[in-house]
């Protein structure tokens, strides 16, 4: 009978189980602005939760989400052109 323990470790072993990677952690750096302004969404809609709307906390909503809407356009320009500029991209 053969036991799976032994070979369990082999298996389930990877080449960095120390944590994330130089280019995941470039990667969360790019995204942090889009990160924050969905924490402060986020944090906004939240203090709704418990009470009726008032215009203040409305305009607080609708500026966060233009927030949030401004970073994702921000990301995208920057990914896209970091993609036109990257060297062996289509011609």
């Amino acid at each position: 009978m053969h036991f799976i323990g032994t070979v369990q470790a082999a298996v389930t072993a990877t080449e960095s189980d120390g944590g994330p990677t130089a280019a995941e952690l470039d990667a969360i750096e790019l995204e942090m602005p889009v990160i924050t302004a969905e924490i402060a969404l986020l944090d906004a809609q939240i203090m709704t939760l418990d009470r009726p709307l008032s215009e203040l906390d409305t305009r607080r909503i609708r500026r966060a989400r233009r927030r949030v809407l401004a970073a994702r356009r921000a990301l995208s320009n920057q990914t896209a052109a970091a993609t036109v500029t990257a060297p062996g991209g289509a011609a």
